[in-house]
């Protein structure tokens, strides 16, 4: 489970300080997929990164299975495993190689690297790549290598930021059926989003943020009862308040 408590953050510039993100709370459980979803600017991913311990609320709370990400990062970072927004993989390492490194960076023993390579490499689809230098990946190969990366500590909880960005079609069908198996697990999974047909086939439950505050949460049948709107589209943009920066 990851809780998010009262959340800010504020970054300096040359006009005076910027609000990202002002008192964002929600809470993401287990056996869940929870959307984030807001339009360009909203705060979703300095919100993601408060809540993967790259950056520090000020003030706010962050606690992943109890543990609290200021006082206990290490512990919070063991039971996560992330996406970021940039998700660049070594190129002159195979995919098989960047996966195993970042086991090893979990102090992973080598006979379970392997083990977690050979079963994330057949749930993802990556068997015809797996051995192949990552210079020159497409997109969607790119994406796996790092989804499979950041899943090799077999963590409980899982935070992905537009995981199906630029991907074509069948990898992306691919993608969502791995996000319901995860779901399947008991994993807590938190989904950042622009796309909102993807929102509303996976999430349990939705967090709306714009002008970095929570505008909205539910599942997608609250959302749309909340705003009287008959699809989520609608309900998002009403949610809002603007049609800016909609990507769908």
């Amino acid at each position: 489970m990851i809780e998010a408590c009262n959340l800010h953050k504020t970054f300096a510039s040359k006009a005076g300080p910027v609000v990202a993100v002002d008192d964002v709370s929600f809470v993401a459980g287990d056996g869940q997929i929870t959307g984030l979803l807001g339009p360009n600017g909203a705060g979703k991913t300095t919100t993601l990164r408060m809540l993967y311990t790259l950056m520090k609320p000020e003030p706010g709370q962050v606690r992943v299975d109890g543990f609290d990400s200021v006082r206990d990062a290490e512990a919070v970072r063991r039971r996560l495993g992330v996406l970021p927004d940039a998700r660049g993989v070594y190129k002159r390492l195979t995919a098989r190689e960047n996966i195993a490194y970042f086991g090893r960076l979990q102090q992973m023993r080598e006979d379970e690297i392997t083990r977690r390579i050979a079963l994330l490499s057949a749930a993802l689809e990556m068997d015809d790549f797996l051995d192949r230098r990552s210079e020159g990946f497409s997109q969607g190969q790119r994406t796996k290598t790092a989804i499979a990366r950041a899943l090799v500590h077999d963590p409980k909880n899982v935070i992905l930021d537009e995981p199906t960005n630029g991907l074509d079609v069948m990898t992306t069908r691919g993608l969502r059926e791995f996000l319901r198996r995860l779901r399947g697990e008991g994993r807590c999974v938190i989904f950042s989003s622009h796309i909102m047909q993807e929102v509303a086939a996976l999430c349990d439950r939705i967090v709306v943020i714009a002008r970095g505050r929570v505008v909205a949460q539910g599942s997608a049948d609250e959302l749309r009862a909340q705003t009287g709107q008959d699809n989520l589209e609608d309900a998002f943009v009403k949610a809002i308040g603007s049609e800016e920066g909609l990507h769908a």
